[in-house]
């Protein structure tokens, strides 16, 4: 008499496995230059720790010596960062479980096997946890240290850390993942990576909208509340009593403090407990579904519409090759929903910030003539970040989107010279046009003069056709046409050496012309004969330097083009 066979039960670290192995064959490269680039990434993460060490450290160290309520204002801080970190796992976790979940390559086998459908839930939870929590995890390490440091959290403080922050990235895995499972039961999957574009951005923008509405900034400015009592029963309660961030923000400072509590310990625990319970019993309910849909294909409608007559018209003096070139790199953005739709975020940013530079106070006792036209010239750096990072998102993988028909491309007999400056300008003219916006707004509400007018525009133009020029060659030299992720390629090698560089280049620029400005400004202030000559040497250097950086990368790039086999 035959017996049935046992049906095989894969346990959940077995069904990690494949992950774990490709991860590790990725770490153990024998590919040329990868010992390098690791020793490289590993050089700047532990420079990026330090500095964000050094700088929590001196500001904690400055709270510490404030008695009575130094505590209460790290405690604060501590739980705004908190917050921000929910929001970023938040929205990350659900764009990251649409893939883990629904769009995998390895789901087609494991759906199909004999196994069990909790530990396929909590194998594809924890591998959604792991994709969309890394960062701040690197972020919160050097956080955490600096608050262990300052305030002696003694050995045990890392335990701490650990038992609080743990199930603080397990609720917005569950969350996260919940959330998008009950989208694909909605709308189809291939859609609905689209719809989950727009709606992370939209809450995204939301969040940045909210947070900036509590204008964490009275916390510095005491004088603005009608007593101290009011000031110092805003730091003693909690800023988001409902969120997992606040309870992190408790169990941490009531260590440091020496005034232990376990009420958030429970919170944190029995929360992320309840949470993997009822997205358990949704993935049961659900997930086969909503699996099922998510093999559906999406729809695609091409038309022309008026706006791509009007475009075609306008581009006619280009020439027939210039203009459908300009005319391919626009439709292929906005035929992407990840791309155009991080517009609207950036829009909201944008806001935010001058929303900022309003509120400086920069008006009043004790603000000198030379600090309110410095205040702009430094606003230069921070600028140049923004358009740096914005290039990184949208310049640099111009060349890598291509994919595997770049082939088509080298072996037709279009110049490269053109391919590469039409996407060159289809990114730069948006950046620039952000960018004499940001500039020229900010400036005239903090009314500054002629002189720091003219400096700021001309600045911050050749600074973007440096950082588009430099986005445009270092996307060319490390190209990446097997990603299946735009969101990827600015996260390369090549995109962190395009950042370092772009850093560099801004540091550079604004070190040139300080010497000019400030000297300009004393004699301005002080009814002094300016120096013309110190002037011309450090804008001049400048205006070359912002050259090469645009047109060397560029000829760079296209030698790398010209070599590449046909």
């Amino acid at each position: 008499m035959s017996s049935t066979p046992e049906l095989p039960d894969p346990s959940t670290l077995h069904l990690l496995t494949p992950k774990w192995l490709t991860a590790r064959a990725r770490g153990r490269s024998t590919e040329r230059g990868h010992d390098l680039r690791m020793a490289f990434l590993a050089l700047f993460g532990l420079g990026f720790w330090a500095f964000i060490f050094f700088m929590l450290y001196r500001l904690l160290g400055y709270f510490r010596g404030i008695a009575e309520i130094g505590p209460l204002l790290a405690g604060k801080l501590l739980g705004l960062i908190l917050v921000g970190f929910f929001s970023i796992l938040l929205l990350s976790n659900v764009i990251t479980a649409l893939s883990s979940f629904f769009l995998a390559r390895d789901l087609d086998l494991l759906v199909s096997a004999p196994v069990d459908w909790l530990k396929l839930y909590v194998a594809k939870l924890l591998e959604t946890l792991v994709h969309s929590s890394w960062m701040v995890v690197l972020m919160a390490v050097p956080m955490f240290a600096a608050y262990g440091v300052v305030y002696s959290g003694g050995p045990f403080f890392p335990l701490i850390v650990i038992v609080t922050f743990l199930p603080f990235l397990v609720v917005p895995a569950v969350i996260g993942s919940a959330l998008t499972l009950l989208l694909v039961n909605i709308f189809p999957a291939r859609r609905t990576r689209d719809i989950l574009s727009v709606i992370a951005v939209l809450a995204a923008a939301g969040i940045v909208v909210l947070f900036r509405l509590v204008r964490p900034e009275r916390l510095a400015r005491p004088e603005g509340f009608r007593s101290l009592v009011d000031f110092i029963t805003i730091l003693r309660g909690p800023t988001s009593p409902m969120m997992p961030s606040e309870w992190v923000q408790r169990a941490v400072m009531s260590w440091l403090t020496y005034k232990h509590d376990l009420l958030p310990y429970y919170l944190l625990w029995s929360t992320a407990a309840a949470a993997l319970v009822v997205g358990a019993v949704l993935h049961r309910s659900l997930y086969a579904k909503g699996f099922s849909k998510a093999q559906e294909s999406g729809e695609k409608w091409v038309k022309s519409g008026p706006l791509s007559k009007l475009a075609r018209r306008a581009l006619t003096p280009l020439g027939v090759v210039k203009r459908e070139l300009v005319l391919k790199e626009v439709r292929l953005f906005f035929r992407d929903t990840t791309q155009w739709s991080q517009l609207i975020l950036l829009g909201v940013l944008v806001m935010v910030y001058v929303f900022n530079i309003k509120f400086l106070p920069l008006r009043g006792e004790g603000m000198t003539f030379f600090l309110v036209n410095i205040v702009p010239f430094l606003n230069l750096v921070l600028a140049g970040f923004v358009l740096a990072s914005i290039a990184a998102r949208f310049i640099f993988p111009g060349v890598s989107l291509e994919g595997r028909t770049f082939w088509l491309l080298r072996s037709s007999p279009l110049s490269m010279r053109e391919l590469l400056w039409a996407k060159f300008w289809v990114g730069t003219l948006p950046l620039l046009i952000l960018a004499l916006a940001i500039v020229g707004l900010t400036d005239v509400l903090l009314q500054v003069s002629d002189f720091m007018m003219a400096v700021s525009v001309g600045t911050i133009t050749l600074m973007t056709l440096a950082i588009a020029g430099m986005a445009m060659g270092f996307g060319t030299l490390f190209p990446q046409f097997e990603t299946e992720n735009a969101a990827q390629i600015p996260t390369s090698f090549g995109g962190l050496v395009f950042m370092m560089s772009s850093i560099a280049l801004i540091g550079v620029v604004v070190i040139l012309e300080a010497k000019p400005v400030y000297t300009y400004l004393s004699a301005d202030a002080l009814g002094t004969p300016k120096d013309p000559v110190e002037m011309v040497v450090g804008f001049g250097l400048a205006v070359l330097l912002c050259l090469a950086a645009t047109l060397v990368p560029i000829e760079v790039a296209l030698r790398r083009l010209e070599t590449v086999e046909r």
